[in-house]
């Protein structure tokens, strides 16, 4: 008799609540043998917590940390927030702001690949009641800042620009 290997695979499911196959070979010899096992449910491993504390630990120091701050969020190019944070003065909803620039930032960016002017890094748009600064993160995610207008936008710029790097790698991993 040979010796005798199991191999496990699964097949995930992209809803991770339907039923999802479960791969297993059985190698007798030269010869193998598969079967399917249907689970009712199965539920992908969750990303450590640590990821949802760092995404609003970044927005808090950005905000706090830039005077006349008043929200930031982390957001993807469809308009879905990754993370929010709004000081308690802010008279605005921050996830309304950054649905409306993500169609801006994305036009932004093709026209700037038309141009054949690079990648889009950072566009930053100011009105008479708030200054919002965009910095792309990478292909999926923005970081975005409103701030007064008469807040300190330099050093939000910096905070936004030394921030990016560790929330690309976070988003990435």
């Amino acid at each position: 008799m040979g010796i005798e290997i199991v191999v496990e695979l699964p097949i995930l499911d992209a809803a991770a609540t339907r039923p999802v196959q479960l791969q297993r070979s059985r190698v007798f010899g030269l010869k193998a043998v598969t079967h399917w096992d249907y689970y009712e449910k199965f539920t992908l491993p969750k990303k450590p917590a640590r990821l949802v504390v760092m995404f609003k630990e970044a927005l808090v120091n950005i905000v706090e940390g830039t005077q006349g701050g008043l929200a930031g969020l982390i957001m993807d190019f469809e308009g879905i927030p990754l993370e929010t944070y709004s000081r308690p003065e802010s008279a605005f909803d921050i996830e309304i702001v950054g649905a409306e620039i993500s169609v801006v930032v994305k036009a932004i960016q093709r026209a700037s690949e038309m141009l054949e002017a690079g990648e889009t890094q950072e566009v930053a748009f100011k009105s008479d009641k708030m200054v919002t600064i965009i910095r792309v993160v990478n292909d999926t995610y923005f970081l975005a800042l409103a701030l007064e207008p008469d807040g300190n936008f330099g050093k939000g710029r910096f905070l936004m620009r030394v921030a990016a790097p560790r929330l690309k790698s976070e988003l990435e991993a």
